[in-house]
């Protein structure tokens, strides 16, 4: 049984709407909107039995927290890890720019989210911290070297990268680490949900603002990017953002590489290159 079916098991004839790419990446997660006699449901389809388990114990460390997903149920069907999930809303801040009132109640979803206890989250002494963040800054970067041909990058542009003091890291707390625009979903009403939680653990708080502050600015705006600060209720200097805006970007750079390398040269957004290049100079002070 692959996902697709599952999905029309689950639905009982009903119409099935399937999320995400019908023929993703190996290993990537299925996602299907099902129509109910009493509405919509969310199926998703892990890619492994892993990330099933470590969504579902985030998902219930954070049930406290308003905004997190809700589930109603989860399971195995012949090897196939699933949950369903209440139906969070048809949009997100990607597809809605420039909403301000939106992008504040995302802020105040993280800020929420990383004033939640550690103890039932995870049994990480650590988690990733300040030595962390500097030693992997500098892995990633190796490893974006690696793949500049394929990426489009200069040498002379890594080597400056190479360059960048590693950002300022806090103490870690509870953190998605992927709090992309697309990840905040909205439902009719206006309500913001966090999805995709397969990847929290432990790390600094500026991992999550920085990455959302900047992926938001991308897709919806200044304004929007803005807002995710207050309502998360903190601002950044514009060099530490950039610092974060470096390492965010090179890991993406090296995860489309590392996941595309069928592909000759590798499927890079427009603004991905553009935008390391900026945060690159403003992390050097240019």
């Amino acid at each position: 049984m692959d996902a697709r079916t599952l999905a029309e098991k689950f639905a009982g004839g009903t119409t099935v709407q399937q999320l995400t790419s019908p023929t993703p990446l190996q290993g990537a997660n299925h996602v299907f909107r099902i129509w109910r006699d009493n509405g919509t449901m969310v199926l998703k389809v892990y890619g492994s039995d892993s990330r099933m388990r470590r969504e579902n114990h985030a998902l219930d460390a954070l049930k406290h927290v308003a905004g997190t997903p809700a589930a109603i149920d989860h399971g195995v069907d012949e090897n196939l890890n699933w949950t369903v999930f209440s139906d969070a809303g048809k949009w997100s801040l990607q597809t809605l720019p420039e909403n301000s009132g939106l992008a504040e109640k995302s802020g105040e979803i993280l800020a929420e989210v990383h004033r939640s206890s550690t103890d039932a989250f995870s049994n990480l002494a650590r988690g990733i911290d300040q030595e962390w963040v500097a030693v992997d800054l500098k892995s990633t970067l190796r490893r974006l070297d690696r793949y500049r041909g394929r990426i489009g990058i200069e040498t002379e542009l890594v080597a400056a990268a190479e360059k960048v003091t590693p950002p300022r890291a806090s103490n870690p707390v509870v953190s998605h680490t992927n709090p992309l625009a697309s990840k905040f979903i909205v439902n009719d009403a206006g309500a913001v949900t966090l999805i995709t939680w397969e990847w929290a653990t432990l790390a600094p708080p500026e991992w999550d603002l920085s990455k959302a502050v900047w992926n938001v600015g991308l897709h919806a705006g200044p304004v929007a990017a803005q807002s995710v600060m207050k309502g998360y209720g903190r601002t950044m200097e514009p060099d530490q953002l950039d610092r974060w805006i470096v390492y965010h970007a090179a890991q993406a750079l090296v995860h489309l590489a590392e996941r595309q390398l069928s592909a000759r040269p590798a499927n890079v957004p427009d603004n991905l290159v553009p935008e390391f290049n900026r945060a690159v100079l403003g992390a050097l002070g240019g």
